[in-house]
């Protein structure tokens, strides 16, 4: 039986814990600082799972974890990401992460190699199936010429003034908001505001979204060969405009500031403040909707390649959209290097395994299982 510990217990977290606990081969710790919130998961897990009170966010407590479990993966906040998994390789367990961490996390691929430790990260929803699929398109058009992603975890039912609820870490969802967006233009890589170049996209199912740069390309930017390459995130419109006045306003500062005699933070003020009105109640419904277009050329004619993906909260086992589609892909992987079907030590993005089809498969029939639904068009361009 393997031993395998979840670092970080919230909405994703407790799914992946989940995910893992169904199978009877595996042990499954889910650790988080949130001792409630972990009781709550126990007590709602139709398979066994333990549950430990720790502060993740300390090295050397995640340090402490390893000792006792053969597997990690991670589902923290990404500005925690990087020290997490740079103690996860010097204590040379292998690892599966989801965080959106600011650094980058191939900069510990010697040290992951030297300890003889596997890791795979960004392994989400996007960054992650966006990743992949993007790897895809480059492995399937020669040449490929550009990849487009537009992704959005949005309410189903949005309401004023924010048409908009959060699925996922507070701070990871106000960094995408202020981050540079690192894009590919003309086969160099260029750096852009957020929120910049907004465009209207009419999404079937959902109706008409509006996208904007944000900084999900990672690792494709560096390490696939196509000369343009484009990452927007999508919510409906009007929500970009509230978030851009905010942030030209200061409150998604990072920049302590002083208020009489206190100093605070404006963008943990705002967190703070929003965060309530952002909250998705027990039941609400929220969706997650992607779509991954790329255009060549396949078998010498001209072609668009497209993946859409349309995912709902499910209420059957109340797990949000934003967390299936999240945490499936990664337990699905963190189950293929158990198995030892990915076990080549480094760090490891998604789209380095676009061209292994034993590694698609498992990915795409497992989502299918899973009720998550990845839908493939071609269309032959004149």
């Amino acid at each position: 039986m393997t031993k395998v510990v979840v670092l970080g217990g919230g909405m994703v977290g407790s799914v992946i814990a989940r995910d893992l606990a169904v199978d009877p081969e595996l042990q499954v710790t889910l650790a988080d600082i949130d001792g409630d919130r972990l009781q709550a998961t126990r007590a709602s897990a139709a398979d066994p799972l333990e549950v430990v009170t720790a502060d993740c966010s300390d090295p050397a407590v995640v340090s402490g974890l390893c000792e006792d479990h053969e597997m990690v993966v991670g589902a923290m906040p990404g500005r925690f990401g990087f020290a997490a998994l740079r103690a996860v390789i010097e204590s040379g367990r292998n690892f599966c992460d989801i965080s959106f961490m600011p650094e980058d996390a191939w900069d510990l691929d010697d040290l992951a190699r030297s300890r003889g430790s596997t890791c795979v990260v960004d392994m989400g929803v996007a960054p992650g199936m966006s990743n992949l699929l993007g790897g895809c398109a480059a492995a399937r058009l020669d040449p490929c010429r550009t990849v487009d992603i537009y992704v959005g975890g949005i309410p189903a039912d949005p309401k004023p003034p924010f048409e908009y609820k959060a699925g996922f870490s507070p701070a990871d969802v106000l960094e995408e908001y202020v981050r540079p967006a690192r894009m590919v233009d003309d086969g160099d890589i260029v750096v852009l505001e957020a929120l910049s170049e907004p465009e209207l996209i009419d999404f079937p199912g959902v109706g008409t979204l509006e996208a904007f740069n944000t900084d999900g390309l990672r690792s494709l930017a560096e390490r696939v060969d196509v000369p343009r390459m484009r990452e927007k995130t999508m919510r409906y419109p009007g929500h970009r405009e509230v978030m851009l006045q905010m942030r030209e306003a200061g409150f998604l500062s990072e920049e302590p500031i002083r208020v009489g005699d206190v100093e605070v933070v404006p963008r943990d003020l705002a967190a703070a403040l929003l965060f309530p009105h952002w909250t998705y109640g027990e039941g609400e419904a929220d969706l997650t909707a992607m779509r991954v277009e790329a255009t060549g050329d396949q078998s010498g004619r001209p072609v668009r390649l497209r993946w859409d993906l349309l995912d709902y909260y499910d209420p059957a086992t109340g797990f949000s959209s934003m967390a299936r589609t999240t945490a499936f892909p990664c337990a699905i992987m963190t189950r293929l290097i158990i198995k030892g079907v990915v076990d080549t030590p480094g760090v490891h993005p998604p789209e380095e395994f676009a061209r292994r089809e034993d590694v698609l498969r498992a990915l795409f029939e497992g989502l299918e299982a899973r009720g998550v639904r990845y839908t493939e068009t071609i269309e032959e361009l004149s």
